[in-house]
């Protein structure tokens, strides 16, 4: 099986990951994961929204702020400055450049850029449920988008996830640059239907039932209809019991090949991946190996043991 070729494909980034001192304080969170190992896959594009605005370096730190059931971000200090309005607009300026990134990645807990569990103040106790208003506005403009924090990249499954979702978003615009027909979107749900399946066999099968009843939909609408769900999918997390899954169904086009020597180790190194005593990429680079040897054009042109490039080590972790 040859070794897939890639190319830097773009993300945005929170300015301040990148090491830029932009915070409110002068100061910066460099992130050692993005910046030592992520920039040799990833173009990054850096942006701050606080900065964009006007806010200066340093300044008075903001916070979200819940009053009368909607929610403002405000001055820590001066209740009087509020840039709610002020960081969806930017937002909404940045959409052209947003249109050409395949995945972001921003600053957790930031009143602007946080994904999820900001801090929401009210006269009560500060809850974990705010949202960044500038990624807010990036998120609804861009739902099928992959977003994730930098704190959450730390967690393997998580960081796995995402960088896979980028490659397979990637691919996806990929896909679309070319004239979008009912034979493409079969051709690319062909290769990555057993990464579908290491993540949710259900949804995996109503995304290859959509391409089959097709009816009377236009490719340009089933392939948003399509895109729309795919992410949905991605998005949640591959078990261990599902990749089993999916290792067993790819093992089933060596059947004819292997002697029972050969077939007995396969069984064994899945079943040890399988009550967690390797990870996943040595059953996978077992099958390579025995791919290499019988080659199978289906599996070939499948991403599933290649979603990504290997000296990621991403399958190495889980």
């Amino acid at each position: 099986m040859d070794k897939p070729h890639y190319s830097k494909i773009k993300i945005g980034v929170s300015s301040c990951l990148l090491g830029e001192n932009v915070r409110f304080d002068s100061g910066h969170k460099k992130n050692s994961y993005i910046t030592g190992v992520l920039t040799e896959f990833f173009e990054f594009l850096p942006f701050c929204p606080e900065v964009k605005i006007g806010l200066g370096i340093p300044r008075e730190p903001v916070r979200l702020v819940l009053q009368d059931g909607s929610v403002y971000c405000k001055g820590t200090k001066n209740s009087e400055l509020d840039v709610t309005e002020k960081l969806s607009t930017v937002a909404e300026q940045q959409k052209k450049w947003h249109e050409s990134l395949c995945g972001y990645i921003v600053k957790k807990d930031s009143p602007s850029c946080g994904m999820e569990r900001v801090k929401l103040y009210s006269n009560e106790m500060p809850s974990r449920k705010g949202v960044g208003i500038y990624t807010k506005r990036l998120i609804e403009n861009f739902p099928n988008l992959p977003v994730e924090e930098e704190g959450r990249l730390e967690d393997a499954k998580l960081r796995e996830n995402f960088i896979q979702r980028v490659y397979v978003f990637s691919r996806w615009q990929d896909m679309q640059s070319q004239e979008v027909t009912i034979s493409a979107l079969q051709s690319f749900h062909a290769r990555h239907k057993y990464i579908f399946m290491s993540h949710d066999q259900t949804q995996a099968k109503e995304l290859g039932s959509m391409l089959a009843d097709i009816g009377d939909t236009t490719p340009i609408d089933l392939a948003e209809r399509y895109l729309t769900k795919m992410m949905c999918l991605l998005k949640v997390i591959a078990t261990r019991s599902n990749h089993v899954n999916t290792l067993h169904h790819i093992q089933g086009y060596l059947k004819n090949h292997l002697d029972t020597e050969d077939k007995a180790e396969l069984v064994s190194v899945i079943h040890d991946y399988k009550n967690g005593l390797l990870p996943l990429i040595v059953p996978v680079t077992l099958l390579r190996h025995h791919f290499r040897k019988h080659p199978n054009d289906y599996i070939e042109r499948s991403h599933y043991m290649a979603p990504h490039p290997g000296e990621l080590m991403l399958l190495n972790n889980i």
